[in-house]
């Protein structure tokens, strides 16, 4: 089928579209900081010069501003190639930041002036482009267009589904210079290279603690406000981030899309996966300044460090007794309060913690994953293992010896 051509007004040049041709046609009369690179007119906004490049030269239909390069397609012309003709860039008046478009300019100065166009119908919150409000309503909504090709699972938006898909493929096209590892997405690679330039611009305003990421600093000042935005649909159970609410979603659905390379274990958190990897690794990339122990996680080298400084920064609030730890001081605290929140699915039986219930529970199944390296014995609870093993190195008894008197105070 042969393509009907138009000729525009101005130039005189030969186009096969007509909006190409409105917009060439677009010349005023004097300040005019944008030339056209074919037909060498001027015009006032850089848009008609992108469009009034499209003129059919042989088979090549696009041009480049700077280089007159041609291409048949004008995706190939790219927006960095584009750059206006003897006037300087939009310049933000606050932070000195250019744009090649007015409207870019005008949508990054909402982040000075707070502004927030856009409302959500249904909560009032309120976001600075439309894009982002059109995303925040799928939450309302609950629609997911984008779906995994390979497992089904679905996202609210294109970008999600890309870093997703990348689990699958393994893809990580982002590296760093610095270590050469690499990442899924770039926003993971800049987090990273603070590691490498000790960058935190961002500081908390109620304890002065400073983060890398904005996203991190907001996560952490919620533990000052106590906010907790996200709500699991399941249980009702609120949570400061969304990461940790999709971890516990796994707990109700039962998906666990991390496995470890070694022995084909899989978790639902990926930090889960992280630390029983180090396990097959021996991998302990957290070391004490003060004695050079290592540990796996940074966090246990946080309690350790405590050790060494005395520190116990959290307080009862019933008897004032202090601990290194949250989570020492929770456990405390169900003393005084008569808490056992911890139930066992067998008996119905009431726990303080989560390790005493685990204890609990070998009860039930006769799991014994404790074996005495001396004669082989194995326990549930490893204070069990301690205790006679202490025995026996207390006494100076040998293997032989323990095994003869533990049979006669049996048969006797």
């Amino acid at each position: 089928m042969k393509s009907s051509k138009l000729n525009s007004d101005v130039c005189g040049k030969t186009n096969l579209k007509g909006s190409n041709i409105k917009q060439s046609n677009v010349h005023e009369g004097d300040d005019k900081p944008y030339s056209y690179v074919t037909c060498g007119k001027e015009s006032v906004t850089l848009d008609n010069v992108k469009q009034s490049n499209i003129h059919e030269s042989d088979d090549k239909l696009h041009s480049y501003v700077t280089c007159g390069k041609e291409s048949v397609t004008l995706d190939n012309i790219k927006q960095d190639e584009i750059i206006p003709y003897g006037k300087t860039l939009y310049r933000c008046e606050v932070c000195s930041k250019q744009f090649r478009f007015n409207g870019e300019l005008i949508k990054h100065e909402q982040i000075h002036t707070g502004e927030k166009p856009y409302s959500c119908a249904t909560c009032g919150k309120q976001f600075r482009r439309s894009t982002d409000l059109k995303y925040h309503e799928q939450i309302h909504t609950g629609e997911k267009p984008y779906s995994c090709l390979t497992c089904g699972k679905e996202f609210r938006m294109s970008g999600s589904l890309k870093y997703h898909e990348r689990i699958h493929t393994g893809e990580k096209p982002y590296s760093c210079n610095f270590c050469g590892r690499q990442f899924v997405t770039n926003g993971n690679l800049k987090i990273h290279k603070q590691i490498h330039t000790v960058e935190k611009p961002y500081r908390c305003n109620f304890c002065g603690k400073q983060f890398g990421s904005n996203n991190s600093l907001k996560n952490h000042e919620r533990i000052h406000t106590g906010e907790k935005p996200y709500r699991c649909t399941i249980c009702d159970k609120d949570f400061r981030s969304i990461s940790v609410l999709k971890n516990h979603e796994r707990i109700h659905t039962g998906e666990k899309p991390y496995s470890c390379n070694f022995c084909g274990k899989q978790f639902g958190c990926k930090g889960h996966l992280k630390r029983h990897e180090q396990l097959h690794t021996g991998e302990k990339p957290y070391s004490c300044e003060t004695c050079g122990k290592c540990f796996r996680m940074s966090s246990f080298l946080k309690y350790h460090e405590q050790i060494h400084t005395g520190e116990k920064p959290y307080s009862c609030d019933f008897c004032e007794k202090r601990f290194g730890t949250n989570s020492s001081l929770k456990q405390h605290e169900q003393i005084h309060t008569g808490g056992k929140p911890y139930c066992c699915g067998v008996c119905e039986k009431d726990f303080r913690t989560s390790s005493e219930l685990k204890k609990h529970q070998r009860i039930h199944t006769g799991e014994k994953p404790y074996s005495c390296k001396f004669c082989g014995k194995q326990f549930g609870d490893n204070s069990h293992l301690k205790n006679m093993n202490e025995y026996i190195l207390g006494k100076n008894l040998t293997v032989v010896q323990f095994v003869t008197k533990t049979l006669k105070r049996i048969l006797s």
